[in-house]
Parts: C-alpha cells; sequence; structure tokens
C-alpha cells in the first residue's frame, strides 16, 4: 500500500467518525453502549473536532514529498493512532463499552501498524542524506 493510500483512508475513517462524534456525539457513543454527561459531550465533541484536525492533515498531505514534515506528519499519525489503539482496548477490555467496539480497536491498530510501516523506512532514508 503506498502513503498517499492510507493518508486517504485515514482521512475518510476522520471523517466518517469526527463529523458525526462533533454533531451528534450522544447518539455516536450510544451505538458503543456508552452514556455521555455534560462533560461527557463536551469531551466527545473535544474528540471530534480532534479528528478533523487529523482529517486535514491527512488529506492535505497526502501528495507530499519524501521531507522531515513529512516525516513529521507519519510520526505524529501513528502516536495519536497508537494511543488511539492502547486507549480503545483498555475501553473495551474493562468493559466500558460493548462489543462493537472492537472495530474501533481493529481500526486504531490497522492504521498504527501503516503509518507505523512508513515511519522507519522513511527515517532511514532522510538520514542517508
Amino acid at each position: 500500500m503506498k502513503l498517499k493510500t492510507l493518508l486517504i483512508i485515514k482521512a475518510i475513517v476522520c471523517l466518517c467518525l469526527g463529523l458525526p462524534i462533533l454533531m451528534v456525539p450522544n447518539f455516536v457513543y450510544s451505538i458503543f453502549g456508552a452514556t455521555l454527561a455534560a462533560g461527557g459531550v463536551f469531551a466527545a465533541r473535544e474528540y471530534g473536532a480532534s479528528m478533523m484536525g487529523n482529517l486535514m492533515l491527512s488529506w492535505f498531505a497526502r501528495n507530499s514529498q519524501e521531507s522531515e514534515a513529512r516525516w513529521a506528519i507519519i510520526l505524529a499519525l501513528f502516536v495519536y493512532d497508537a494511543v488511539g489503539f492502547v486507549v480503545s482496548l483498555i475501553a473495551i477490555l474493562s468493559g466500558g463499552i460493548n462489543s462493537l467496539g472492537w472495530m474501533v480497536v481493529v481500526l486504531y491498530l490497522f492504521l498504527a501498524i501503516g503509518f507505523g510501516y512508513f515511519l522507519l523506512p522513511l527515517r532511514k532514508s532522510l538520514q542517508a542524506n
């Protein structure tokens, strides 16, 4: 898979999940068996805003050339998705969300592995220059 393809997938995921979380967080979280109080709605909307930022970063970086800036973007997205994987896995194992949450865990894992794959070779090639 090319980095461009992975960035487009990331952008689509962020659009499809981030926009609904931003606009109707109670509905989205209820799908996963979670309920939100007022503070939870605020935090969920902040997360939705974060996903909109990831959407913009992923979409506009899709055609970037090999550089330190592209390496930084890949690193940032890798860390974001790796942390998302760990947090989602803990939530599902602790019983905080229903089994549909495994979809989120797998999605974060896929993205973290994908960006991790592109992270190492890119860094090595930049150090060679």
